[in-house]
C-alpha cells in the first residue's frame, strides 16, 4: 500500500466519522473513558479494535514487539510501556487489563535463534524479557521438542509471564488485591481469528467464546 491508497483510505474513514460524528466529538467533549487497556504486540497482523468489534473509546492500547511487560523498575530504560501503564490504571482508571499475546509470534520465534545484527541491539535487550517463558516451555517440553510444539508453548508463557510482571507495579497490584482491577490473559491464533484466554483456576487456555 501506497500513501496514495492510504490517503484513499482516510477519506473513507472521513464518511465513517461523518455518519459518528456525534458519538466521536462527544470523546473530544468529554474525554476518554476506556474500559480496558490492552496491550498487544506491533505485529501488523494484530488488529485490537477489529479482533473485539471495540469502538473508538473503547479501548486504551500499548503495542510493543512481543507484548512484553517490563518488571516495575523505575531506573531501567523501558519507560514507554511502563508510563502506558500507569496512565491506563492511575489516571484514566481503566477496570479491566488485557495482556493478548498472539500464535506465530516473531519476538518468541526470536528468542530461540541468535540475534547478531548489531544494528538489532535495542531489540535484543527487549526480548530478554521473554527469556524466562523459553526456559519454562523447553524444561517442560524438553530440548529435543518440535520447534512448533516449543513455539506455541512459548506464545502462552509469555501471556502468564507479562500478568505476572503487570503485578509488580504497585497501583496495579493494589487495585487487582482490591477488587478493582481485573487482569486478563489472551491469545489470539492468527490462522483462525480465534481468540483463548488464560483461565488461572484450572491453568489453561480455554475459547474465549465460551464466555458469552
Amino acid at each position: 500500500m501506497n500513501l496514495e491508497e492510504y490517503a484513499k483510505g482516510n477519506e473513507l474513514f472521513r464518511t465513517y466519522f461523518k455518519n459518528n460524528k456525534e458519538s466521536l466529538l462527544e470523546l473530544v467533549r468529554s474525554g476518554q473513558t476506556p474500559k480496558a487497556l490492552f496491550i498487544g504486540c506491533s505485529d501488523s497482523r494484530v488488529i485490537p479494535d477489529l479482533m473485539v468489534q471495540s469502538d473508538p473509546g473503547d479501548l486504551f492500547v500499548i503495542r510493543n514487539v512481543g507484548n512484553f511487560v517490563p518488571p516495575y523498575k523505575p531506573d531501567e530504560d523501558f519507560h514507554s510501556t511502563a508510563s502506558g501503564i500507569e496512565y491506563a490504571v492511575s489516571v484514566l482508571n481503566v477496570k479491566e487489563i488485557i495482556i493478548c499475546g498472539h500464535t506465530h509470534c516473531g519476538a518468541c520465534q526470536h528468542l530461540y535463534e541468535e540475534i547478531k545484527d548489531p544494528s538489532l541491539v535495542h531489540t535484543k535487550k527487549w526480548l530478554e524479557l521473554g527469556k524466562s517463558a523459553k526456559i519454562s516451555a523447553i524444561l517442560s517440553l524438553g530440548t529435543n521438542a518440535p520447534i512448533e510444539n516449543l513455539l506455541r508453548l512459548t506464545e502462552k508463557l509469555s501471556v502468564i509471564k507479562q500478568i505476572e510482571n503487570i503485578l509488580t507495579y504497585p497501583r496495579v497490584q493494589k487495585r487487582f488485591q482490591d477488587g478493582d482491577l481485573h487482569i486478563h490473559g489472551w491469545l489470539y491464533d492468527i490462522e483462525t481469528g480465534q481468540i483463548e484466554y488464560y483461565n488461572a483456576d484450572t491453568y489453561e487456555f480455554l475459547p474465549l467464546r465460551d464466555l458469552t
